[in-house]
C-alpha cells in the first residue's frame, strides 16, 4: 500500500480502534501513566506508516519500553544503568513466578514490561489485518464486544465510546472494501474514483450516527442485570469490605469515609480570576474513627453583601486585595468561596445563613428566606502571604493566645484511636521544635513513605477498626479523605489544633478573559472536588496544608528574613502536581493520579507554559505547516539535489539499484509517469525521446544486468553514476 493520504487514514483509524481498548484501564484498574501506553501504540503505527526497517522499528520500540519502565518504576536516571541491570536480574524470577502462574508474586516492572508487549503484538495484528488481509471486521467485531461488556458489567461508560467506535470502523471497513475491490476488479486507481466512493461512506456513517443518537430509545427491560450495580448503587456492603462505589462529587455526609469511587466531569462552576485558587465549602471538627461530623451548629444571617465573618485570615498577615467571579453550572444552595472572603455580590436580593463551626454560607432568598441557587455571583477576597519566621513562633500552646475550649475541640479525637498513631507522629516530627515544621514534617511523610494514590482499591474500615489507622499501617492506598484526615488526625496527637476541610481545586484553564485579559477562566468539575487539612497558628490564623500524594495548593510563604536572607532551612517545599482533583458524592473522595512528581511536575510545566504561549506556538505551529506544505509542492525543486548529494560520495556498485529506483520515482514526480503494463525498456525509450539522448537505456541496461546477475564489473558505478546525475538534473524545473 503505497503512503499516501488514504493509507495515512488507514493507520490513524486502525489506532483509534486500538485506543478504544486501553481507554477503560485507567478507570478499571490501577494502572497509570496510560498515555505512555497511548504513546507507544502511536511510535507503532507511525514507525509502520513510514515503512521502517525492522530493525529500527525494533530498536526504537525497546528504547521507549525501557524509558518507561524507567520513569515509572526506578528513581535512577534513565542512563545510570544500575537500574537496568536490576531489572534485567530480575527477569528470571519474574519468568519463573509467570511459568509457576503465581501471579501476584510478578514485580511491577514486569507487568508493565508485559502490558506493552502485548500492545505490540495488538498493533502487529491490526497492521496485518489492515495491510495483508484488507479485512478488520473481526478485531471492529471484538471491539465493540469488549467496551459494550465493560458498559454492563462495570462501572465503565461507554456511551460515547460505543460510538466513536461505531464511526472508525464503518469508515476502516468501508475503505478496506474500496481496496478489495480495485484489486479484485484490476481497477486503477485515482483521485476521482476514491471521492466517489468516500462521499456516499462518510454520509451513510453520519446518517446512521445521527439517527442512533436522535432516535428514541425504550428502557431497559431488565435495568439492572448485575448484582454488583445494584450494589453500587445502594452503596451497601459487607462489614470491613467496603460500603460501595459512589460517584465523585460534593456531599454533605462524612461520617463513614473509605471505599471506591468513579469520576464525573459535570461541570460545577466556571471561574474567572486573577489566578488559580482553592475553593471552599464547609470545615469539620470532630473526627469519628469512622470519619467527620460537626460538633454543632449555630446559624445566624447577614445581608447579602455585608462583610462575611468568616475571619480565617488575622490583620497582622500580610495580603492582597482580589476578585473572583463564578458562573455555576450545577444549582447549589450554598456559597463556594475562596479563603479570605470579604464580600460576595448577588445579582438579585440574596441574604447569607452562616453556619460558624462548618464556616458553610447557604443563600436565602430575600424575600422569603428559602435556600436559592443563583447563577453567579462574584466574590471580594484577600490572599495571604504567609511569613515562615512567623509561622515558627509557635512552639506550644499558649493558654494567653488558644483557650481551653477552643484547643479542646480542634485537638479532639477518639478514645480508641491507637497508640501507634501518635507513636508515628512522634517519630516523624521528633526533630522539629515548632508546629509549622512539624507540620511540614507530617506533610511531607505522605509523599515520600510509600503511600499510593487510588481511587478504587480504597478499603472501608470495619467495626473494629480505625479509619486513620487503616490507611497509615495496614493499606497505605487512598485518596484526599485518607490523605488529610490522616494529617488532621496525627496533628492533633500533638495537640496542634486542625480542622478538615472541604471544597474544590482550581480546576482546568480554559482561556484568557475576553473583558479583561489579566484574568483567567477556569472550569472546575466534580472531579475537582478535594479534601484538606487546616492547621491553626494563634499569630497566623488558619493556613492550609496539602498532604495528598500528588498535589499542591496555591498557599503562598515567604521563605525569607525582612533583610532578604534566608531563613532557617527551608524542608517544606510541596510536591507539585498536575491539578487533576476528585470527590466523591457520599464520602467527599477526591480522584487524582499516582504519578511520579518528577514527571507531573514536568507536565504541569509543560501546561504552563502552553496556557500562557499558546497564541505564539499556534502562530508557529502554522508557520511550521506553511513552511511543509510549501516544502511539500515544491519537493520536484530540493529533492533531486537532496539525491544528488547522498549519492556523489558513494562509490560501491551496488548503489545502482537503490539509485535507479529513485531516478524512477523523480522522473514520475516530474511528470514522465511510467504505465504500469510498461516494460522498463520500453519506458527507458520513452524518456530518452523525450530529453533527446540514449542515457536513460544505457542505465537500465546496467540495472538490468545488476538486477538478473546481482552483480557488476568493478567500477561500473562510477559511470553509471554520471548517467543518472544528468538523468536526475534534467528533471530538476
Amino acid at each position: 500500500m503505497k503512503r499516501d493520504f488514504q493509507s495515512f487514514l488507514l493507520y490513524l483509524l486502525g489506532f483509534l480502534l486500538l485506543w478504544e481498548w486501553l481507554r477503560p484501564v485507567e478507570q478499571l484498574t490501577t494502572t497509570e501513566h496510560i498515555e505512555m501506553f497511548v504513546i507507544f501504540i502511536l511510535i507503532s503505527f507511525a514507525a509502520s506508516f513510514l515503512r521502517l526497517k525492522w530493525i529500527w522499528q525494533t530498536i526504537l520500540k525497546i528504547w521507549f519500553i525501557l524509558f518507561s519502565l524507567n520513569m515509572f518504576h526506578y528513581e535512577e536516571g534513565f542512563f545510570q544503568f544500575s537500574w537496568l541491570s536490576s531489572f534485567f536480574s530480575n527477569l528470571t524470577t519474574d519468568f519463573s513466578m509467570l511459568v509457576a502462574r503465581n501471579w501476584t508474586g510478578i514485580s511491577n516492572e514486569f507487568r508493565t514490561f508485559l502490558f506493552f508487549i502485548l500492545l505490540w503484538l495488538m498493533v502487529y495484528l491490526v497492521n496485518y489485518w489492515l495491510l495483508n488481509r484488507k479485512r478488520i471486521f473481526i478485531f471492529f467485531f471484538m471491539t465493540l464486544i469488549y467496551i459494550t461488556v465493560l458498559d454492563t458489567f462495570t462501572l465503565y461508560s461507554a456511551r460515547t465510546a460505543i460510538v466513536r467506535t461505531v464511526v472508525v470502523g464503518f469508515a476502516v471497513m468501508g475503505m478496506l472494501t474500496y481496496y478489495r475491490i480495485l484489486a479484485k476488479e484490476k481497477v486503477n486507481t485515482d483521485s476521482l474514483n476514491t471521492r466517489k466512493w468516500m462521499r456516499p461512506l462518510v454520509l451513510m456513517i453520519a446518517f446512521s450516527v445521527i439517527v442512533g443518537i436522535v432516535a428514541p430509545k425504550f428502557e431497559p427491560i431488565w435495568p439492572d442485570p448485575v448484582p454488583y450495580l445494584k450494589a453500587a448503587g445502594n452503596k451497601g456492603g459487607e462489614e470491613g469490605i467496603g460500603t460501595g462505589v459512589a460517584k465523585v462529587g460534593y456531599g454533605t455526609d462524612d461520617s463513614r469515609l473509605g471505599g471506591p469511587f468513579i469520576g464525573d466531569d459535570s461541570i460545577v462552576f466556571r471561574s474567572e480570576a486573577m489566578e488559580k485558587n482553592y475553593w471552599k465549602v464547609e470545615t469539620k471538627d470532630h473526627y469519628t474513627g469512622k470519619g467527620w461530623i460537626p460538633s454543632d451548629s449555630t446559624l445566624y444571617r447577614i445581608g447579602g453583601e455585608d462583610l462575611i465573618p468568616v475571619f480565617s485570615i488575622p490583620s497582622n498577615v500580610e495580603t492582597r486585595d482580589e476578585s473572583a467571579s463564578l458562573f455555576m453550572f450545577m444549582d447549589y444552595e450554598h456559597l463556594i468561596y475562596p479563603a479570605g472572603i470579604q464580600r460576595v455580590q448577588f445579582q438579585r436580593n440574596y441574604i447569607l445563613e452562616i453556619d460558624s463551626t462548618k464556616e458553610k454560607i447557604s443563600i436565602l432568598n430575600g424575600v422569603d428566606s428559602t435556600p436559592i441557587a443563583p447563577d453567579a455571583y462574584s466574590i471580594e477576597h484577600k490572599i495571604p502571604k504567609y511569613k515562615a519566621a512567623d509561622l515558627r513562633e509557635t512552639t506550644a500552646a499558649n493558654p494567653e493566645q488558644i483557650n481551653a475550649e477552643f484547643l479542646e475541640r480542634y485537638t479532639q479525637l477518639p478514645d480508641n484511636l491507637p497508640d501507634r498513631v501518635k507513636e508515628l507522629a512522634e517519630s516523624i516530627t521528633e526533630e522539629e521544635t515548632n508546629w509549622f515544621d512539624k507540620a511540614k514534617a507530617v506533610e511531607r511523610h505522605f509523599g515520600s513513605a510509600g503511600f499510593i494514590y487510588s481511587q478504587t482499591d480504597v478499603a472501608v474500615p470495619g467495626e473494629n477498626d480505625d479509619y486513620v489507622d487503616q490507611f497509615l499501617f495496614e493499606t497505605k492506598i487512598g485518596y484526599c479523605d485518607n490523605f488529610s484526615t490522616s494529617m488532621a488526625v496525627m496533628l492533633r496527637s500533638l495537640g496542634i489544633p486542625t480542622r478538615w476541610v472541604k471544597g474544590y481545586t482550581g480546576g482546568e484553564f480554559l482561556e484568557y478573559s475576553e473583558d479583561d485579559s489579566s484574568k483567567q477562566i477556569y472550569e472546575v468539575t466534580n472531579n475537582n472536588a478535594h479534601s484538606w487539612v487546616e492547621v491553626y497558628f494563634p499569630n497566623q490564623g488558619w493556613v492550609p496544608f496539602e498532604p495528598t500524594k500528588g498535589f499542591t495548593n496555591t498557599v503562598s510563604i515567604d521563605f525569607t528574613n525582612d533583610d532578604g536572607t534566608p531563613a532557617a532551612t527551608e524542608t517544606t517545599a510541596t510536591p507539585t502536581s498536575k491539578p487533576q482533583q476528585e470527590l466523591e458524592e457520599d464520602t467527599d473522595s477526591s480522584k487524582g493520579t499516582d504519578k511520579s512528581l518528577s514527571f507531573s511536575s514536568f507536565w504541569l510545566s509543560v501546561k504552563t507554559f502552553f496556557n500562557k504561549n499558546w497564541k505564539l506556538m499556534l502562530l508557529i505551529f502554522g508557520v511550521i505547516v506553511c513552511a511543509a506544505g510549501l516544502l511539500y509542492r515544491l519537493r520536484g525543486k530540493w529533492i533531486p539535489h537532496w539525491y544528488l548529494l547522498q549519492f556523489r560520495l558513494r562509490k560501491k556498485d551496488e548503489n545502482i539499484g537503490k539509485a535507479y529506483l529513485i531516478l524512477l520515482e523523480q522522473l514520475e514526480r516530474y511528470g514522465l509517469k511510467r504505465n504500469e503494463d510498461q516494460t522498463l525498456r520500453n519506458y527507458a525509450r520513452f524518456i530518452d525521446t523525450f530529453f533527446a539522448s540514449r542515457e536513460m537505456s544505457k542505465l537500465t541496461d546496467r540495472y538490468e544486468q545488476y538486477l538478473y546477475h546481482q552483480k557488476l564489473p568493478d567500477g561500473s558505478w562510477k559511470d553509471s553514476r554520471e548517467l543518472w546525475e544528468n538523468l536526475i538534473k534534467k528533471t530538476i524545473a
